[in-house]
């Protein structure tokens, strides 16, 4: 398709490696130009287009793939184990992102026909990208070089872009997102809470109750959304924001520890090494030393 051909020339003028902020502040670009070994990540709720190359991710042991064919919506804010599998210094990974906007949905949905979503309680949908999504795609990556033009005209071509999504594979998770009393909604209200809490103990009932759910059902439910335990969604967050403080800040592991959640020093050093693959203090001092020899190789999560 031509729209991707000219996504790829202004990509590889203007995004330099890693992530890139433009003028069109929900707009954000990324480049890589090596594949990466699966590392955790979190996915906040988004649109996702591989322009160039392709990348992996896995929930709840299923892997899900993402190019130049097909695109990403995260509809929840979701823990995921990530990688770009498709990636080279002559054709970098290539992707363009743009956050979604709860309420330009809302307000979108409005002047639809009225249909029922299906409730099928998962938080991320992968659809085919055609030249229609593209279109609107390219005329706001566009704006990078026309940033005097962006802000009469990246809010109209949001929209636009958001209604292909909600017109096409992704839309029923779009509608749930936004719908009221969805499961998804709802466990989204139960992540939310754990996300400004995450460093506090967390009681099931609880988090039950912001929900509207029983226990059970939340748990269930939860489950099917996000591919983790509400438990293990906590510890997921407790151990990312541990990592980001430890090559951030530079303290040392266990008041790491301590500020994340975690009262007990070796269990936190256990789990992270778990999921890491190195002990805090070993795993910041690579990731320290990767910045500073090569800051683009650290790709963020999307």
């Amino acid at each position: 398709m031509e729209q991707l051909s000219e996504l790829r020339d202004i990509m590889l003028r203007r995004a330099p490696p890693g992530r890139s902020e433009t003028p069109v502040p929900s707009l954000r670009l990324l480049r890589s130009h090596a594949v990466t070994l699966a590392a955790p990540a979190f996915y906040e709720p988004v649109f996702c287009l591989a322009v160039q190359g392709s990348k992996r991710l896995v929930v709840g042991g299923e892997p899900l793939v993402y190019d130049q064919s097909n695109y990403l919506v995260v509809a929840v804010d979701m823990p995921v184990m990530a990688c770009i599998v498709e990636a080279s210094e002559d054709q970098p990974y290539l992707c363009v992102t743009l956050r979604l906007d709860r309420m330009a949905i809302v307000d979108i949905l409005a002047s639809l026909p009225p249909t029922e979503p299906a409730d099928q309680g998962v938080g991320l949908a992968i659809g085919s990208v055609d030249a229609d999504l593209l279109d609107p795609v390219l005329r706001l990556v566009r704006l990078i070089e026309r940033p005097q033009d962006a802000a009469i005209l990246a809010p109209l071509i949001e929209r636009e872009i958001l209604y292909r999504l909600l017109t096409g594979p992704a839309g029923s998770v779009l509608r749930q997102m936004v719908a009221q009393n969805s499961r998804l909604a709802r466990v989204d209200r139960a992540i939310d809470w754990i996300k400004r809490h995450f460093h506090e103990p967390m009681r099931i009932e609880g988090l039950a109750e912001i929900a509207g759910m029983s226990p059970a059902s939340l748990h269930r439910h939860f489950r099917a959304v996000t591919a983790m335990s509400p438990l293990q969604f906590q510890k997921q967050l407790r151990l990312q924001e541990a990592r980001r403080r430890l090559v951030a800040e530079q303290l040392d592991a266990g008041i790491i520890g301590f500020s994340v959640g975690y009262e007990s020093q070796s269990q936190f050093s256990r789990e992270y090494a778990r999921l890491f693959g190195e002990p805090p203090a070993r795993d910041a001092q690579r990731l320290r030393a990767l910045t500073a020899s090569d800051p683009g190789r650290l790709v963020p999560a999307t």
